[in-house]
């Protein structure tokens, strides 16, 4: 399955939310995103069919295990890349949001050699 980068974004902003509560309806979504409850109500439904997600009776949004997954592994790049680019000198606010669109594009393989190279030299 491949996900369009906006479907990537909501699914981390999934698992954020649901890593500060318990709790995670779709206007906390739009709220998190600034996006309109037509928009995120859209989203999800795109998202539930592809089984990453799925609302519960009183219509909380959870993530699947697939979802947790891919969701945690986006969620893990954004946190890297922020960190390798802070540790060369950029300021975070810019750390943040590059981090946030190279996400989406950067391979596995390049992916992983910026995690080794950070586990071997550390952070400053």
């Amino acid at each position: 399955m491949i996900l369009q980068e906006s479907g990537e974004m909501y699914l981390e902003t999934i698992y954020v939310l649901s890593q500060r509560s318990d709790t995670v309806r779709g206007i906390d979504i739009g709220e998190e995103m600034g996006y309109s409850k037509p928009s995120v109500s859209r989203a999800l439904g795109l998202l539930k069919d592809e089984g990453l997600i799925k609302k519960d009776d009183d219509g909380y949004i959870k993530l699947t295990k697939a979802g947790e997954i891919l969701a945690k592994q986006i969620y893990e790049r954004h946190t890297v890349l922020t960190k390798l680019f802070i540790d060369l000198g950029v300021d975070e606010k810019t750390a943040t949001e590059d981090a946030c669109r190279i996400e989406h594009y950067i391979s596995d393989t390049t992916f992983d050699a910026i995690k080794k190279h950070l586990q071997k030299y550390g952070s400053k």
